[in-house]
């Protein structure tokens, strides 16, 4: 997992609170990249947790496993994580997942197929193949989740069925570009970023991927609703 003088891929995985779920994560990535032709770098952003992730990242050095670690000072929401985490990055493509890895590592490979075939962005969808998910949400997140995806469908991204999956892979210097520009720190910066790289007119593959619901999300179905509705005119009219 150590760092080469040439990365091919690039692996960002941003984190809050995350003492629990980010060690397991850690370890299974750990042993998909060991088994990869690929060189990977793992970069992990602390965004300002207040539990024991970053000791937690440290104790797996007594293992050999050693991603870099990036923190910031504060919680400053999921996007900005993500956002630092790719201007750290040198790898020739960018992935990001969550703590979590709700979508599984393994499924990166779908994605890389799509950016080897010609794609500048390759998303992870739940929506493609509702088969692939192994464990539904609880149906208020769910419901929460096709009336945005359906709202982004009318108002920004005609087409693109899950923006919403923390699961996407965008080639290094497209994902370099449209994440320097980003301004949307905290859930709706997919959207963002997908608009983005429509309007520069880059290609965007969305992917069925395999998908299991964690317990522990940081999105409440009520709270972050109608602040997620009003990014969506917010995104449209800043980008232009």
């Amino acid at each position: 997992m150590a760092t080469n003088a040439h990365v091919d891929v690039s692996l960002v995985i941003p984190a809050y609170n995350e003492e629990a779920r980010l060690p397991p994560t850690l370890r299974r990535v750990d042993e998909f990249v060991r088994q990869d032709a690929r060189r990977w770098e793992v970069v992990v952003v602390d965004d300002g947790s207040t539990d024991r992730t970053v000791e937690a990242v440290a104790l797996l050095r007594k293992e050999g496993i050693v991603p870099r670690l990036i923190r910031h000072d504060q919680n400053r929401g999921k996007g900005a994580a993500v956002r630092t985490g790719v201007a750290a990055t040198t790898g020739e493509i960018v992935l990001f997942s969550d703590a979590d890895l709700s979508a599984p590592i393994e499924d990166a490979v779908r994605l890389l197929e799509q950016l080897q075939s010609g794609a500048d962005v390759a998303i992870g969808s739940r929506a493609l193949d509702r088969s692939l998910i192994i464990k539904h949400q609880p149906w208020p997140r769910d419901l929460m989740g096709r009336c945005f995806n359906l709202a982004v469908q009318l108002i920004v991204l005609p087409g693109i069925w899950d923006t919403q999956c923390g699961f996407k892979a965008l080639r290094g210097e497209v994902a370099r570009e449209l994440f320097a520009r980003l301004q949307s720190e905290r859930f709706a910066f997919d959207v963002e970023v997908l608009y983005r790289a429509r309007r520069a007119g880059y290609k965007i593959v969305e992917v069925p991927v395999h998908w299991r619901d964690r317990p522990g999300s940081q999105v409440h179905p009520l709270r972050d609703s109608s602040e997620m509705l009003r990014s969506l005119f917010r995104i449209r009219r800043m980008v232009g």
